[in-house]
């Protein structure tokens, strides 16, 4: 059997799966929690709960994973030095040091100025000790990238730090977005290149030694050494995964595809048999980049979101807490603690404007590491201190530091990961009404029971509340997502806000009910969907698609994928030459600048040079069979409506290589 293992690590769980290559059949799946601090410690404990005796068949292992999404809206990353060419930058650039030189092109791909490579040379023997990695970004490099080679190749004769050039990583035009795309891929390198060698060890551990390829966030598959070397493309992979999961377990071409997860809910969309992909580049904490990636709506709501009871009112918060069923699992002391509060008389607490901090007597705190060099202020010191004990909830630390309830801030430590929150979320609920049972069902049914008590509700109508409000959260934001796909914004206030609410709630007024119509089936991805999915498809009226295996949707879709390699390359008539039958041009595409004396001599050259890029660029990723696709497309303006003549402004040949990766066996 030709069999793939593909992996999937969420904020949540790490999800593994054995496929026949030939079927699609899932021969094995298995689950592991995400072992954050070190994704390859979850990996190697999902891939460990598989049936080995399949092993020996494995010819390919894929990878998707939110590590450099995390990273980035984290922060985190290595030391950059950024070479600007040309043009003023903003200061919004996660750089450590930074140049701005003289050079840079015009349109035409022509030097608006000389370039300072001494200025650059300066400060790359100034700075070279104390960044790890280099960015160089040059104006319009996309039209002629000789000004970044020639600093790149300087760079190399005094560092042997990475290098990274804008016009590697995007065609498209953005100056600001490329130059940031270059940073975020230079401070990822060392971040991506250590998960895959850690990776790497767990294959020889378990002896998987087969080509390892990464899910990007367009859905494609990338070599090893390809994410090694441009690892901000593995932004959005988790979202990316789950749609190519819904198309292959399902086969549908058009749907909503609902990932819902323990952090968040994803949601995106497949057109076509295609995902949905953001045409402006992906948007990452805050920033935007030229990284092709999937548009995709997250939703602070999953499996791990925070219940509040406050006021006598339920809320759904979006900071995460680990859910009882699992924290008193690995925690002995946190079910006695429940246990206690079955007899204990628990004051209502009053709803506070700020959800994160209200305190709730069924959540505990977590010691989760010290960190010597964070400076603490002394009343968290002593906190910390207490927790280091054992977990403590609210109410304990209160009574112990002698203060108001109210006056405990634990945000600084909980953002640091010094604490983790144990609390009851939605997994919980479905633990204590028996639809999920994955861990722990007792510390969750106990909490429920707490929880409704301070509600003043019946158990089982506490739990369906927040099964209907976390079905109403998704609804609503696969409304959200619809519209902004339809008119490019959401304009969620006013009159917007009540018709999506009305429509989802069913909360007619007196003159005026909304009901909506979906025109695509919902494809449920996730542990959970069997829940929560059915409320969700019933309130837009829609079909519902759970497809067998759904809880390890993200993972099928990591092995499902294809390697698929593209380029772009511009052709432009040269000045006042438009209205000539086959007029001379200009090629611009990443590795040149030329001129031709023909359209036709151009496109001829593009398509041989582009294709055996691609190609070449394929079979290093490992493709088996190689398709070429080559688009041409002409963008003309009629002069005069009268005339049939037109101008040709430009033309733009999209060449892609797309082929399944090879799988790999010794002989």
């Amino acid at each position: 059997m030709d069999l793939g293992l593909g992996i999937d690590t969420g904020g949540t769980y790490t999800d593994a799966v054995i496929v026949d290559m030939k079927d699609g059949r899932v021969l094995c799946k298995a689950k592991a929690l995400t072992t954050h601090h070190d994704l390859a410690q979850g990996i190697e404990m999902a891939i460990e709960k598989l049936d080995h005796m399949h092993f020996l068949h494995v010819g390919l292992m894929a990878i998707s994973s939110t590590l450099a999404t995390n990273a980035v809206v984290e922060g985190k990353g290595c030391r950059v030095g950024l070479i600007v060419i040309g043009h003023e930058i903003g200061s919004n650039i996660p750089v450590d040091e930074i140049v701005e030189i003289q050079g840079g092109h015009n349109l035409h791909g022509v030097p608006q100025s000389w370039l300072g490579i001494d200025q650059a040379k300066e400060f790359v023997t100034r700075v070279k000790n104390r960044v790890d990695a280099f960015a160089v970004s040059s104006y319009l490099s996309i039209r002629n990238p000789e000004h970044e080679n020639i600093i790149k190749n300087m760079i190399h004769s005094i560092s042997s730090s990475p290098v990274v050039c804008g016009h590697e990583l995007s065609s498209a035009l953005g100056f600001h977005e490329r130059t940031i795309t270059a940073v975020l891929n230079a401070r990822l390198i060392p971040i991506v290149s250590d998960l895959i060698q850690s990776i790497k060890k767990v294959q020889e551990r378990m002896n998987l030694n087969v080509p390892l390829m990464i899910v990007r966030g367009d859905g494609a598959l990338m070599s090893e050494t390809m994410a090694r070397e441009r690892p901000v493309e593995t932004i959005l992979s988790g979202p990316a995964a789950s749609v190519i999961g819904a198309k292959t377990t399902t086969g549908h071409q058009d749907a909503v595809i609902v990932d819902v997860g323990g952090t968040t809910t994803d949601i995106g969309i497949l057109r076509s048999g295609q995902p949905r992909l953001d045409a402006e580049g992906a948007m990452i904490g805050g920033r935007r980049t030229r990284v092709r990636a999937i548009d995709v709506f997250t939703s602070g709501i999953g499996g791990d979101s925070r219940i509040v009871v406050a006021g006598g009112k339920i809320s759904l918060c979006a900071n995460r807490a680990v859910p009882l069923c699992i924290g008193a699992s690995s925690n002995k002391i946190i079910l006695e603690k429940l246990r206690v509060l079955l007899t204990a008389h628990i004051r209502p607490v009053s709803l506070l404007s700020d959800l994160d901090n209200v305190p709730q007597a069924t959540e505990f705190f977590v010691f989760s590491k010290d960190l010597p060099d964070v400076d603490l202020a002394p009343e968290h010191r002593k906190l910390l201190d207490m927790m280091r004990i054992e977990p403590r909830s609210f109410y304990e630390l209160a009574g112990m530091a002698n203060v108001h309830l109210t006056t405990i801030n634990l945000k600084k430590l909980e953002a640091l990961g010094m604490i983790y929150r144990v609390g009851l979320t939605p997994t919980d609920i479905l633990h204590a009404d028996g639809s999920y049972i994955e861990y722990d069902a007792v510390a969750s049914k106990i909490a429920v029971g707490v929880q409704a008590c301070q509600a003043d509700m019946k158990i089982d109508d506490f739990i369906r509340a927040v099964m209907t409000l976390v079905e109403e959260k998704i609804a609503i934001d696969v409304v959200k997502k619809l519209i902004y796909e339809e008119i490019g914004e959401v304009p969620y206030d006013g009159v917007g806000a009540f018709l999506i609410e009305n429509m989802i709630r069913g909360t007619g007024r007196q003159d005026l009910t909304c009901r909506p119509l979906l025109n695509k089936p919902i494809i449920g991805i996730g542990a959970p969907v069997k829940a929560y999915l059915p409320g969700v498809a019933d309130r837009l009226n829609t079909k519902l698609v759970l497809p067998e295996h759904s809880e390890v949707g993200n993972a099928i879709g990591a092995i499902s994928g294809n390697v698929v390699e593209s380029i772009e390359m511009l052709i432009r008539p040269l000045k006042g030459l438009s209205m000539v039958d086959n007029p001379p041009c200009t090629l611009f595409w990443l590795q040149e600048r030329k001129d031709f004396e023909s359209t036709d001599a151009a496109i001829n050259y593009a398509k041989e040079v582009g294709s055996n890029l691609v190609q070449k660029r394929a079979i290093e990723s490992g493709v088996d069979s190689i398709e070429i696709i080559i688009e041409n497309k002409r963008n003309e303006a009629r002069i005069n409506k009268s005339q049939r003549s037109s101008l040709l402004l430009d033309i733009t040949l999209v060449i892609t290589a797309i082929g399944k990766p090879q799988l790999f066996f010794e002989s």
